[in-house]
């Protein structure tokens, strides 16, 4: 088969899941980066895995469905710049991405006001998130970094944060106390409420 001919018929294979919509829109195309579970709406994959999900396994984390999200997925949500002063350089940066609310709700779910968002990041640490703080905070689900996506093995690909220095509370503490709320590594979101 000839280079161009093989090329084309590749690309226009590769089109076909996005252009097919339909059975496959509730679907993550690409791998999921982050993985929601607990009181879901909807979810587009099936339980918990042991052999598949090996980090949530080491965590002890189990479930009867999920919903799988890309990071396709979450640059398509209307995206929320942040500036905070962070605590690993004591300088402003700026974060972008969709706000955790709107990504908890790509599978149809909206959590009860008086709920909470366990937020887990790939190493373990946990954070039980009300979710009218989150709403409050404006928490976002960060994936760039002063303009660039955000690596794994650095603060992503994943943060859920919030803009610390915008609550006059959060503020006047030390920098150091600012982001517990707010693991970075974000893999796991489960929905309690």
């Amino acid at each position: 088969m000839k280079k161009r001919h093989f090329l084309g018929a590749a690309l226009s294979a590769a089109a076909l899941p996005a252009a097919a919509g339909g059975a496959n829109a509730g679907r993550a195309p690409g791998p999921a980066l982050l993985t929601l579970t607990g009181a879901l709406a909807h979810s587009n994959r099936g339980p918990f895995d042991p052999v598949r999900d090996q980090m949530m396994h080491k965590q002890k984390l189990s479930f009867d469905k999920a919903f799988g999200i890309d990071f396709g997925a979450l640059l398509a949500l209307p995206a929320q710049s942040i500036r905070p002063t962070l605590e690993y350089d004591a300088r402003p940066h700026t974060l972008r991405g969709p706000l955790l609310l709107d990504v908890v709700a790509l599978s149809g779910t909206r959590p009860r006001e008086d709920g909470k968002l366990l937020l887990r990041a790939v190493d373990g640490y946990a954070v039980a998130l009300p979710v009218a703080q989150a709403r409050a905070q404006r928490f976002i689900v960060a994936t760039h970094l002063d303009g660039k996506p955000m690596a794994l093995g650095g603060l992503g690909p994943l943060w859920a944060v919030y803009d610390a220095d915008r609550f006059a509370d959060m503020a006047a503490r030390p920098l150091a106390e600012r982001f517990g709320a707010c693991p970075w590594a974000l893999y796991h979101i489960e929905v309690a409420g």
